[in-house]
């Protein structure tokens, strides 16, 4: 009777010992399983719940921008997200101004961007709980401070040459001397709005030497894109401008090392897609070139 008791306890020992291994087997792989999921989750699912902002009034539009604060308080993912809550917006070319004088279009708006209007009003919203404050920001980034100091909203302070903008201007300064290697890049000397006829590209009364380094088409690679932020601009060069003292023929963002947000003027809205495949249309680079841009919060 002791011998089968004995077999009996160390059996069930046995037992309860495999039983308790196998628990802590399945255990840690729903744990494994659960990390993974959590992993491959998309964090900007919200937007997509989200009605299309170009439809939206200023007033209904500016009630997202608190909840964007909150659902994403870190800037540079703030920023992603309203990159990709705007993919789709309609293409409009040179449809922002002062709202008087030369060019009466709105300071901002969200029904309607070209690619510049698009990475502007896309760091101002990003950084603004009303659409007031987005306006007030969009004068600080768009013109250049005048004889008081400060921004003042006219054609003449407007920021026009995205390169002037990206040599100049704090809150979008070059970073692709940081990427990529010195001896990748190309340099050229531009004077920014003087044509080589000695006119000026825009009446401004106003043109500027400078020294412009950019990445060529064929030297951007996989490797150069894993460099970036997780959230840049990039503004592509057209060798066929400099005649006219211009040196950027188009801009966006790149997002998370792969995708390219941008106004499309072919496509006739905003859209997102594979950075390097855009590089090339049919099978001939777009541009000739790139300067990558950090993006600054104010």
């Amino acid at each position: 009777m002791l011998l089968q008791e004995s077999i009996f306890i160390i059996t069930y020992i046995t037992f309860m010992n495999i039983h308790i291994k196998y628990t802590f087997i399945l255990l840690l792989v729903g744990v494994s399983l659960l990390g993974c999921l959590q992993k491959n989750q998309d964090p900007y699912a919200w937007v997509k719940t989200l009605p299309d902002p170009w439809t939206l009034s200023e007033h209904d539009f500016a009630k997202f921008l608190p909840k964007f604060q909150k659902k994403y308080p870190d800037f540079h993912k703030r920023l992603i997200a309203l990159n990709l809550w705007r993919v789709g917006t309609p293409y409009r070319a040179f449809c922002l101004g002062e709202e008087e004088g030369e060019d009466p279009d709105p300071i901002i708006r969200v029904d309607s961007s070209d690619c510049t209007i698009h990475v502007l009003t896309s760091i101002v919203f990003t950084e603004s709980n009303s659409w007031q404050e987005a306006r007030d920001s969009m004068v600080k980034l768009h013109y250049k401070p005048v004889k008081d100091k400060k921004p003042k909203p006219t054609f003449r302070s407007r920021w026009h040459f995205t390169s002037d903008r990206l040599y100049n201007h704090t809150r979008t300064p070059n970073i692709t001397d940081d990427i990529a290697s010195k001896e990748s890049l190309k340099f050229v000397d531009v004077n920014l709005n003087m044509k080589e006829d000695g006119t000026e590209f825009l009446k401004l009364d106003w043109n500027s030497n400078e020294k412009i380094g950019y990445l060529p088409t064929k030297n951007i690679s996989s490797e150069i894109i894993e460099n970036l932020p997780m959230v840049c601009g990039v503004a592509f060069v057209k060798e066929t401008y400099f005649k006219m003292g211009v040196v950027i023929a188009h801009e966006g963002f790149v997002l998370n090392n792969r995708d390219l947000v941008h106004a499309s003027s072919d496509e006739k809205k905003t859209v997102k897609v594979d950075f390097l495949t855009y590089l090339n249309k049919n099978g001939k680079p777009r541009f000739d070139g790139a300067i990558f841009y950090k993006i600054n919060q104010n």
